[in-house]
């Protein structure tokens, strides 16, 4: 009778399989950090709207809301947008991110002109994005948007 011996199959070993596991991880995680708008200066080329219709206009933009809906001195928070849309003074409207710039933590937090981030505290002024309070020293994003008749409308 003879004795087979028993040989191990030939494949990846485990110390492979570890590595290219946590290699694929790596590299979803850097390709949804990947794009960086500030870096780009984006925020100072799309400006903060105002009350005129612009180039962009009807370019494919949201309606986010009509002019009734915002308050002179205050805005509204929308959420799925991640925008915050005001209205500083009677007729001139602006928007910025609800992205906080100190640690990408979303704000939802808006009494009066201060939009608050929950995370670590900073504050914000709707009416210009300025910073109101730290640990954020850099103002919101400005985003793009039209006020065309009584709608306004994302960019």
């Amino acid at each position: 009778m003879t004795s087979e011996s028993v040989q191990p199959m030939s494949g990846p070993s485990r110390r492979a399989v570890v590595t290219a596991a946590g290699a694929a991880g790596l590299a979803v995680a850097l390709t949804a950090c990947g794009s960086d708008d500030k870096a780009s200066g984006s925020s100072t080329e799309q400006g903060s709207g105002g009350s005129g219709s612009s180039p962009e206009a009807g370019a494919g933009g949201a309606a986010l809301a009509k002019t009734a809906d915002i308050p002179v001195g205050s805005g509204k928070i929308f959420k799925d947008e991640k925008v915050v849309v005001s209205q500083p003074t009677a007729g001139e409207y602006k928007a910025f991110s609800t992205v906080c710039t100190h640690r990408d933590c979303p704000m939802v937090d808006l009494k009066d002109d201060i939009i608050s981030c929950t995370c670590h505290g900073s504050q914000f002024s709707i009416l210009d994005g300025s910073v109101k309070k730290k640990p954020a020293v850099e103002p919101l994003e400005a985003k793009q948007i039209t006020v065309n008749g009584d709608s306004i409308t994302l960019a």
